[in-house]
Formats: structure tokens, sequence, C-alpha cells
């Protein structure tokens, strides 16, 4: 007997994280005939039409179906993508944006009115680790979604990884600095830590080899371990050693400040961004 879901979505905006999503929920959440997409580009509409969903290049009646509207666009098309699909919105529907820099009263400005906003709404912060489902993601509910609906949210964005509410658009901006712009981050010292082995002798392949695994047994090992980080990273540095050696020329260059200066600069940016979307 197939499964019966109770679950409909339009993604509107098929790109990667779409994609992604899609792939953790397409056949274990929903079906795929439970499933439309919208997007202009007709290779990715073809790309989903394979694993039997509906698609259109701009969004129709189809989208008064589904239940639960994911907004994957830029957020420099954001706005007229709302004005296209509004015609469609329903007061039962339940809006996720994944838009970077587009605030909550924005977005359900645009849904409704400047008089009557739609607040059913719920922002999402992913990040790419997302495509690989080892995402985590920032979520903000406005006033109008309810209990279940923070439910259905959750449900669909741990399809991809974990997930961590939020109360205010500051801390989804604060989001953003952390975990959103974050893997760039931790991938620029994956490249420092390959040149550095290049540097010291060892080949590409096994400074890559050396590098990746270091990061992701240190990350297990800080998730796994009831520790704190600074406890592991106590443990690993004896007095007068190599680590301590390390550890002394990343203090006098300062790390910890640059990282929070790293981390201020994208909380500023994405602040600027929704004062801009916002005009």
């Amino acid at each position: 007997m197939s499964p019966t879901y109770e679950l409909s979505l339009a993604f509107i905006g098929g790109g990667n994280m779409a994609s992604a999503l899609g792939a953790g929920l397409i056949g274990k959440r929903c079906g795929a005939s439970d499933v439309h997409v919208v997007d202009i580009d007709p290779g990715t509409l073809e790309r989903w039409s394979t694993q039997g969903v509906s698609t259109a290049s701009i969004p129709d009646a189809r989208l008064g179906d589904s239940k639960v509207w994911i907004f994957a666009v830029k957020p420099q098309v954001m706005k007229e993508t709302v004005a296209a699909c509004r015609p469609f919105l329903s007061p039962d529907t339940l809006v996720i944006s994944i838009a970077a820099g587009i605030d909550g009263a924005t977005l359900s400005r645009w849904l409704g009115s400047d008089q009557t906003p739609f607040t059913r709404v719920v922002r999402c912060m992913p990040n790419t680790p997302s495509l690989v489902k080892a995402g985590i993601s920032g979520l903000l509910a406005l006033d109008g979604v309810s209990p279940q609906d923070r439910g259905v949210a959750q449900q669909l964005l741990k399809a991809v990884g974990e997930v961590v509410w939020v109360d205010s658009d500051a801390q989804i901006d604060a989001v953003t600095a952390l975990s959103g712009s974050g893997p760039a981050y931790v991938f620029l010292f994956i490249e420092s830590l390959i040149a550095g082995g290049e540097k010291l002798g060892l080949t590409a392949e096994q400074s890559r080899a050396l590098a990746l695994a270091t990061l992701n047994g240190a990350t297990q090992l800080a998730s796994l371990s009831p520790e704190s980080p600074a406890t592991l990273r106590e443990r690993v540095t004896s007095k007068g050693g190599t680590t301590a050696a390390a550890l002394e020329v990343f203090q006098q260059h300062g790390f910890e400040v640059l990282v929070h200066e790293a981390m201020q600069a994208a909380y500023n940016r994405a602040s600027e961004l929704a004062k801009e979307f916002s005009k």
C-alpha cells in the first residue's frame, strides 16, 4: 500500500537549497504529487519533473492547492516574486522564507498590505551544509504562526539538518553571521591548513586528507563530548609543547578578536540589506 501524506508544498524557486529540502522530504514526509515547483529556469524545472512533481515557469492557480509555500529565490527578486504569487495566497497558507536579508515585517507587508500584513510567516536562515543534510537553520515565527505551523516548519527544515528557533529579526541576523556565513569561515580555515601543510613539505593530497579529517574529527568530538570546547582545547595543549606554540601565535595576532569582528561585519551587512530591501 502506498503511503499517504498530509503535507502539500510549493517551492517558489527550485535551486540548490530547495532541491536539498525536496530530497529530504519527498517520499519521507510528502509524496512527489504533493509538491509543486515554480522556477523561471527550464533546466531546473526539468530536473524537478523527473521526480514526479508538478512544475510551472510562473505562479498560477496551482499554488493555491499548496498549504505550505517555501520562497527560495534571491532576495533581489523577492518583492516581485511575492507580488506574482500573492493572488493565490490563502489565509491558511504557511509561508516559509529562506531569502536572506528580507525581514519579517517587510515580507508580511509584501504578502498582505501596510494596513493588513500577512503574518503566517516563518523566516528561515539555513546554511550550505544542508545540501548534504548536515545543515542547521535558524527559524523565526511571526505573530500569525500557530504552534502547529511551528511544528510543520521544524519538520520540514529538520529534513536537512538541525533547527534553532530565535525570537527576532536581529537574532536571525546573528544566525546569518554565525551559521549562515560560518561555513565560508571554516572553508577558509581548511584552505589555510592545506596550504600550510604544503609549505611544511606535505603533498596537496596529504594536506587535504589531514585537514578535512582533523576538522571533521574535532567537530564530532566537540559535539559528542560533555566537556566544553575550551576544556577540549586545554587537553590538547601541553605546556611548552607544539600546540601551545601554535596557539600563542593565534593569540598574538588576535584570533578571537578577528573572528568576532568578522561576525560583526556579517551581522551589520545583514542589517543593511534588510533596510535596503524594505524600501
